[in-house]
């Protein structure tokens, strides 16, 4: 039986040198010197009253008791993992990601290069035009359209993205107007004010009209140019040019799914980006 005044830290190091067969190879799993285990493998047996090791030069030898506590401790530590085991640790981790609309559309045109073949990451799209907060884990990894200022941020500039006025040849010069907050639905506003063939208040249904021939939309050129039915009715629009960042946090961004998941993200972007008309 294992006393309640016994240190459970000494008693997951003692693990360690049991398992290890002596102080230096587990110092190198424990990242604790050798000195400091041969102090804390002392104050155990003294808060145990019993003696675990016969010390040796190079080794420490267990005694009958250790074999016990061994045993004992290992039966604890397996039944302790499967009461903290997570329900979900056989499945593929799941990574949050925030984009806007446009941003979303194009990337799940390419979602198997992003969860890979086969998967190895369950990922859950949140299109969003407004900002979800990643310091407090909304999401993991989001999408700006500046670069990232906030304290434990990273970002990672992705490429220059244009606007321009896109329709059908065929369609008549109205425009579609976009009731969102995002820059492009601001300037609709300013520009056209209220002379326009339709007001939608999702901005996909913009590109849906555009495509049924019903008007001009204005779209970024990653999504219009890769549109076979659609052709540029005017030149791109200064002011709605901004770079695009990936944004995660610090903390997250060196985990193996964060990191797969940014880079494949950012490869596919990048290759829509350079395959546009």
């Amino acid at each position: 039986m294992i006393e309640a005044s016994v240190d459970w830290d000494d008693l997951n190091l003692f693990l360690a040198v049991a398992r290890e067969g002596g102080l230096s190879p587990a110092a190198k799993t424990t990242r604790r010197s050798a000195a400091t285990l041969g102090r804390r493998m002392l104050a155990l047996e003294r808060s145990m009253g019993r003696e675990l090791f016969i010390r040796h030069d190079r080794d420490y030898e267990m005694t009958a008791e250790a074999r016990l506590l061994l045993d004992e401790l290992t039966d604890i530590e397996s039944r302790i993992i499967r009461l903290t085991a997570r329900p979900d640790a056989e499945e593929n981790p799941l990574v949050k990601v925030s984009a806007g609309t446009w941003t979303t559309l194009a990337l799940l045109r390419d979602i198997d290069e992003i969860t890979g073949t086969p998967a190895d990451i369950r990922l859950r799209f949140i299109s969003a035009e407004n900002i979800l907060d990643i310091p407090r884990r909304e999401v993991v990894i989001g999408f700006r359209n500046h670069r990232p200022v906030d304290t434990g941020l990273a970002g990672r500039k992705l490429a220059r993205v244009e606007f321009a006025p896109y329709a059908k040849g065929s369609a008549p010069e109205r425009w579609i107007k976009v009731l969102a907050d995002t820059p492009s639905a601001r300037w609709l506003d300013k520009t056209v004010g209220n002379d326009v063939l339709c007001e939608v208040s999702a901005p996909r249904n913009g590109l849906d009209l555009a495509l049924a021939g019903k008007g001009i939309a204005v779209l970024p050129t990653f999504i219009g140019d890769r549109e076979s039915g659609l052709q540029r009715v005017d030149g791109t629009i200064a002011e709605l040019a901004h770079d695009q960042w990936i944004v995660t946090h610090q903390d997250d961004r060196h985990l193996p799914e964060v990191r797969r998941t940014i880079d494949r993200l950012c490869r596919v972007l990048q290759t829509q980006f350079r395959s546009r008309a």
